[in-house]
């Protein structure tokens, strides 16, 4: 148990409470807290029971002070395991000097049943020496799956720790995105929505950020500099705005966007254009602080994919005819004339198996997977019947919007589905160890051959040469009751 007699101020207001004393007495064989610190006394004591009794108080208990301290432990406990938050941005910046080549980083959305799917990538990842991966969320994911950010780090941490996996970890805020609507009505509350959101973000432990202003690009303008403009300058000022924010000793990954996902494929001149107009506002914004800012270390383009893929009447994607030159063209223009690591294909997940391979051949720095990875949880023999329906009935009910005219059932349930992973997040989550485990192994087996189609088996080590790792250590678990504002309001994936 912890020793009360030592622990900070702070702590001693958060161990005073029972319910935490009780917690900290069923990990005692695991964990122990010493003068505000956190120690390890039996990592496989912690493996293997110590970190589910936690992880489980982090996203369910309904006290705070349990809630946090759960999350607080996790991570000083994963840190002295070897577990640390990073930032990919010095392996990207590598990759631009040519330094860096041959794969392509898998940035996996892990939104549904993100405990058993987390263990799932990290047992993959530990077996095959997987370093360069990514695990990120979307804004609009946040909301309909019920994981802020401190929850979403606190279970990815879990995951990590529990399979053994150890290294820099790279997690990313995916799509925060500036919804055109509302910005369009009133700006300043939207992207002060963003902001925050931000900085709630970096302080859970997101060192990985990817701003998407993409939607704000006018098409109506005559010349690619007026349409790009409002892009490239909110971008850059979303950026100025993290570099504010950053800890000491960590350059946090910040990934821009030229054109929205779904929407007509990017050209070379946009390219250009976004990038040499974001560092023009970039460098005017560090001239006011005195200081140069890091730029960008990624660029997403669209060369024809379309976040969740298109659904056919019969439930079924249809195949993508991804524009793999244009990718190509992109990535080596981005690394040569801007020095990025590449440029980053989003939507992913739904290609045909043998489009994978292709990434690394022509050089992508990075693509976005999340959809099949949700599909493979519902549609899995493992998941009850009657489970699956009532999440199903649940979208019929709540969210009838969702259907258009000329939709099938099938058309709508794959497209509504994804809202009811918040709803269901308990029954997810504690579905007996049996069927879950089934799930598991189905979905590492899928992890781990993107891994090697990817070709980031065996990247441990080279994301260990490059990527500095700079331990924040917290001290203790009332930092992370910070809320920030995030609406949920929904993208297509």
């Amino acid at each position: 148990m912890a020793d009360m007699q030592s622990a900070s101020t702070e702590d001693l207001a958060i161990l005073g409470n029972e319910l935490v004393v009780a917690l900290l007495e069923e990990i005692a064989g695991s964990i122990r807290i010493v003068e505000g610190r956190v120690e390890v006394v039996d990592p496989e004591t912690l493996r293997s029971r110590g970190i589910d009794r936690l992880v489980h108080a982090a996203v369910f208990s309904p006290d705070l002070d349990v809630r946090d301290s759960a999350r607080w432990i996790i991570g000083e406990a994963a840190a002295e395991m070897g577990i640390v938050p990073a930032s990919i941005h010095e392996l990207y910046i590598a990759r631009g000097r040519g330094e860096v080549s041959g794969f392509t980083v898998p940035a996996m959305n892990i939104r549904a049943a993100t405990w058993d799917t987390g263990r799932a990538l990290f047992a993959a990842a530990r077996k095959l020496e997987v370093g360069a991966l990514i695990c990120e969320i979307a804004r609009s994911e946040i909301g309909y799956t019920d994981q802020r950010p401190a929850e979403y780090v606190a279970v990815i941490t879990a995951a990590a720790l529990k399979e053994g996996w150890s290294g820099p970890l790279f997690i990313q805020g995916d799509h925060f995105q500036i919804n055109a609507k509302k910005y369009a009505a009133d700006p300043e509350p939207e992207l002060r929505a963003v902001k925050d959101l931000i900085h709630e973000a970096i302080t859970a432990g997101f060192y990985n950020i990817d701003v998407d202003t993409s939607t704000l690009v006018d098409l109506s303008k005559d010349t690619l500099p007026g349409q790009q403009e409002t892009n490239f300058s909110l971008s850059a000022d979303l950026t100025a705005f993290i570099r504010r924010l950053e800890p000491r000793g960590v350059t946090i990954s910040v990934g821009g966007e030229i054109g929205e996902v779904g929407t007509e494929n990017s050209t070379p001149e946009e390219l250009r254009v976004y990038m040499t107009g974001f560092n023009t506002v970039l460098k005017e914004l560090g001239g006011k602080t005195g200081r140069e800012l890091p730029g960008l270390s990624k660029i997403s383009v669209q060369s024809g994919t379309s976040h969740g893929g298109v659904v056919l009447p019969d439930g079924s994607i249809a195949e993508v005819a991804i524009d793999f030159e244009t990718l190509r063209s992109l990535s080596e223009i981005a690394r040569r004339e801007f020095h990025l690591g590449g440029a980053v294909q989003h939507g992913a997940s739904t290609l045909p198996q043998t489009a994978f391979g292709k990434f690394p051949e022509i050089e992508t720095a990075e693509i976005h997977l999340a959809t099949n990875f949700q599909n493979m949880l519902f549609d899995h023999p493992a998941l009850p019947v009657e489970l699956r329906e009532r999440m199903y009935e649940h979208c019929r009910t709540a969210f009838p919007e969702e259907r258009k005219p000329t939709d099938t059932e099938q058309q709508f349930l794959y497209k509504a589905r994804k809202k009811a992973i918040g709803v269901f997040k308990r029954e997810l989550w504690e579905l007996p160890e049996e069927r879950r485990a089934e799930i598991r192994q189905t979905l590492s087996q899928q992890f781990a051959y993107l891994f090697e189609q990817l070709r980031v088996a065996g990247t441990g080590k080279v994301v260990a040469a490059h990527v500095p790792v700079t331990r924040i250590s917290r001290s203790g678990p009332s930092v992370l009751r910070g809320k920030a504002a995030a609406d949920d309001w929904d993208l297509s994936d």
